[in-house]
Order: C-alpha cells, then sequence, then structure tokens
C-alpha cells in the first residue's frame, strides 16, 4: 500500500527552478538538493546539502559550492540530473519543490520525473503551490486528506484500469481511465482519507490544496 512514504525511507528533497514555494518545506533527515536557478528563492529558506545543474540562471556561485558542473546543452533537465542523483544516493523518497508554474515544459517535464521515479521503485511527490501530485502504479494505494478536498486520478502513459476505491463521493469501482479523455477529474473525498486499487496502468494523484 503507498500513499504514505515507506517506513525506513531515506528522503531526498529536489528543489526546482519553478515557482517558489510558498509553505514550508521539512528536510529533517533528508538530503537536499537544490536544482540550479532554484537557489534564488531557496537560499536561506532552505537547508542545502548540495546544489546541482549547469547554473546558466543564477547570477552568483551557489553555498555549498556544486561537486562539478554540467554543460548546458545535455539532454536531461537538473531536475532529471539531481533525481538520477538521489537515486544513486540510495534515495527510497523523494520530494520535488518549486516543480509548478513559470514554464510550463517544465512543469510537464517534471510530472515525468515521477514516472521515472516510480519506475526505479522510489515514491516521489511532486508539492507544488496548488497541489500535491503523486504518480503509482498496480497496487492500493492510501492517502489522507481534509474531508471535502477535490483529487483527480488521471492515466499516465497510457490507459489504466481502476478496479475499486474507497471514501470518495463518486466510487471509481471497475474503471478505465482511457488516455486522451478527462474521466477521473475532479472527485471528492468525503472523510480523512481516501484509497484506490490500480490493476492496470499508471495513474497521477492529483490532491488539491483547498481553495485552489
Amino acid at each position: 500500500m503507498s500513499g504514505e512514504r515507506p517506513a525506513q525511507s531515506k528522503t531526498a528533497v529536489i528543489l526546482l527552478n519553478g515557482e517558489p514555494h510558498r509553505g514550508g518545506i521539512s528536510t529533517e533527515n533528508a538530503y537536499v538538493i537544490c536544482c540550479d536557478g532554484a537557489y534564488s528563492w531557496a537560499k536561506g529558506k532552505v537547508r542545502i546539502d548540495e546544489n546541482l545543474g549547469d547554473f546558466d540562471s543564477l547570477s552568483e556561485p551557489p553555498v555549498p559550492a556544486p561537486r562539478m558542473k554540467f554543460p548546458s546543452e545535455k539532454n536531461e533537465t537538473d531536475g532529471e540530473l539531481a533525481v538520477e542523483r538521489a537515486i544513486e544516493l540510495g534515495a527510497t523518497h523523494i520530494l520535488f519543490y518549486g516543480g509548478g508554474g513559470k514554464r510550463e515544459d517544465h512543469f510537464l517535464g517534471n510530472l515525468h520525473l515521477l514516472y521515472k521515479a516510480l519506475r526505479a521503485g522510489v515514491f516521489a511527490e511532486l508539492v507544488t503551490n496548488g497541489a500535491k501530485i503523486v504518480s503509482v502504479g498496480k497496487g492500493e494505494h492510501c492517502f489522507g486528506c481534509e474531508s471535502g478536498t477535490t483529487i483527480s486520478l488521471l492515466p499516465f502513459g497510457g490507459g489504466a484500469h481502476i478496479m475499486e476505491s474507497s471514501g470518495l463521493k463518486y466510487p471509481l469501482n471497475g474503471l478505465r481511465l482511457s488516455y486522451g479523455t478527462t474521466r477521473g477529474i475532479s472527485n471528492i473525498v468525503t472523510g480523512n482519507a481516501f484509497s484506490f486499487t490500480v490493476d492496470e496502468g499508471y495513474v497521477l494523484c492529483v490532491i488539491n490544496r483547498e481553495g485552489t
């Protein structure tokens, strides 16, 4: 069952160069990787253990000094390099902050980083100023949140099938989510948690913040 980070997990926090994160960021027992231009909003707000990237978006040298500087002309985004670094360090849980807003192409790419982490066996969450977004595969998935929260489930990379659900206003029993449709958008949590079971495909679970 997923939805909460695995027991005895090793957490990596990855800071991205999207919209500055407005809320708090917990770094307790976590290794914090700051990607390039995210340093401009993260410095003084978050402890940074490692700066990573090509640093083409910064006007000042980051602290601490990077282990290495990547070329600006490369195949991967700085965010993808950070995911690979987190996996190299043995992370079993990744929290992304600053990945929404600003450039929409990068936001869409950041969703694919959730998929990359999932395929590597790492539970990952993208926390934006408006929502928490998680990519999940086969199995039962349970999430705690306030009653009345709006959530959406979208197929990712192809069709998906949900066997059953609980804690939602609109039950998702035997629901096929077809890629290219909006079925699964805007459901309502009826208690303090909800769950669903996937038996085919991958699903993006979007848990909206109140008022968004």
